[in-house]
């Protein structure tokens, strides 16, 4: 029964905090906009049927059933076509010729941004902002993704710690891992004496830099060996109070890789293990370690398109689903439940498990919204750009205003894109009902 309650308590909290970061991610969006002076009609947490809503001026703010974004209506995001006429009363003439499947689509959401138009608002419409202002509005909700992550990472490395670099255990010998093979069988006469004890390195020992770079954590430690190959490697480290120095040479060997345990690949082995003592970082760490897990994601997000092929084999018995594959909030709600009721882990480790994977999805949902195609922010940010360099090319060579970027040109990508997003959401809600990704 307790157990039960641990993760129901999981999955709540983690989609209360995916919801409060929908809700700050879109107030980013809001609160910009309406400096600005744009009308704004609509502030929702969540899609589908309205939950729960009310009205503060001209705008309705609310919560709708489906948790799975959430937006705000910004009037005026179409400029009017070079055909189309806007009367005194902000009522949009559109030219009746526009019968083609694409400039109907077009003049159709046109003609419904128009329908919110009243007296007055000519001059509150969103496209009619400098482009500078539609870059703060539009960036405003990714950059508060972010911000979250930071304070999320900040709390777990801060707040929590990470392993430290203290040595608990020293290898005798090298021996290669094999894929899913988790045992490691005892050492051999013909095995290579390990890097480590070769070099003096005892438990208890505490590294402090690698090739002359500080270290405080132990995934630095373990980053900075895998990469050196069978380079030269010198140690520095504190024993009983003293600091010392050893060097060696790392060497190549099969290791497990850091994001597929059941993969192996070639890299730097020097065989030493950490205690299981949390040491709190301070600002810098978080600092490199976010850009480090920016830089990650943006891998992440290019591979998507792949990685999303294998998650649909694995979701129809093709092939294993990988342990790194990407999972839809239903599989990190699951996944944060699985996490919270596991008894044999402290309590206080669980919930800071939570923060991390906040942390995580906060830094997807910013640099996803961040790509440059609509109907993402970033394609809008786009726009704004393309809008700023043409005027300015226009002012260089003194040419003819070429006016406002028409974002409703690209409305036929947007609907690709929207169409995309929507199969990967259904492809990863699926696999993760009928092949979930597997939490520790």
């Amino acid at each position: 029964m307790l157990t039960v309650l641990m993760y129901t308590l999981g999955v709540l909290l983690f989609v209360v905090g995916i919801a409060v970061s929908i809700g700050l991610h879109e107030v980013g969006h809001l609160y910009p906009a309406k400096k600005f002076g744009v009308k704004v009609t609509q502030y929702f947490v969540g899609f589908g049927r309205t939950l729960w809503s009310t009205r503060r001026g001209e705008t309705e703010y609310g919560v709708k059933a489906v948790p799975l974004g959430g937006y705000v209506k910004l009037v005026g995001m179409l400029p009017p076509g070079r055909e189309d006429k806007v009367d005194a009363e902000g009522r949009l003439k559109v030219r009746k010729s526009n019968t083609g499947m694409f400039t109907q689509v077009i003049s159709d959401a046109r003609a419904a941004e128009y329908e919110l138009v009243e007296p007055g608002d000519e001059d509150r419409l969103f496209y009619k902002l400098p482009w500078w202002k539609k870059v703060i509005v539009m960036a405003g909700g990714p950059t508060v993704n972010l911000v979250l992550a930071f304070i999320c990472f900040s709390i777990l490395f801060m707040g929590h710690g990470t392993l430290g670099t203290t040595v608990d255990e020293v290898s005798d010998c090298v021996v290669a891992a094999k894929p899913g093979v988790t045992k490691v069988r005892a050492c051999r006469d013909t095995d290579p004496v390990a890097p480590a004890k070769e070099a003096g390195l005892q438990p208890g020992d505490r590294i402090t830099a690698l090739n002359g770079e500080e270290v405080t954590a132990w995934d630095q430690v373990t980053t900075l060996i895998r990469a050196n190959a069978g380079g030269r490697m010198e140690i520095s480290f504190v024993r009983d109070g003293e600091p010392m120095t050893a060097v060696t040479n790392t060497r190549v060997s099969d290791r497990p890789s850091l994001t597929d345990r059941d993969e192996v690949e070639k890299v730097g082995f020097l065989g030493v293990v950490p205690t299981s003592n949390l040491v709190r970082q301070g600002p810098g760490y978080v600092v490199t370690t976010m850009a480090a897990n920016t830089r990650d994601t943006i891998q992440a997000i290019g591979s998507l398109p792949v990685k999303l092929y294998h998650v649909g084999r694995a979701a129809v018995g093709l092939e294993e689903r990988a342990d790194d594959s990407p999972m839809s909030v239903v599989g990190a709600s699951r996944a944060a439940g699985q996490v919270t009721s596991a008894h044999q882990v402290p309590l206080v480790d669980r919930l800071f498990w939570i923060v991390g994977m906040l942390g995580a999805l906060n830094l997807f949902l910013g640099m996803f919204n961040f790509v440059p195609l609509l109907p993402l922010d970033g394609g809008h940010i786009a726009g704004a750009l393309y809008e700023a360099a043409r005027r300015g090319v226009a002012r260089v060579f003194r040419r003819p205003d070429p006016g406002y970027f028409d974002t409703a040109k690209l409305l036929p990508v947007a609907y690709v894109m929207a169409g995309a997003i929507a199969v990967m959401s259904v492809v990863l809600i699926y696999a993760d009902i009928v092949v979930p990704v597997q939490v520790g």
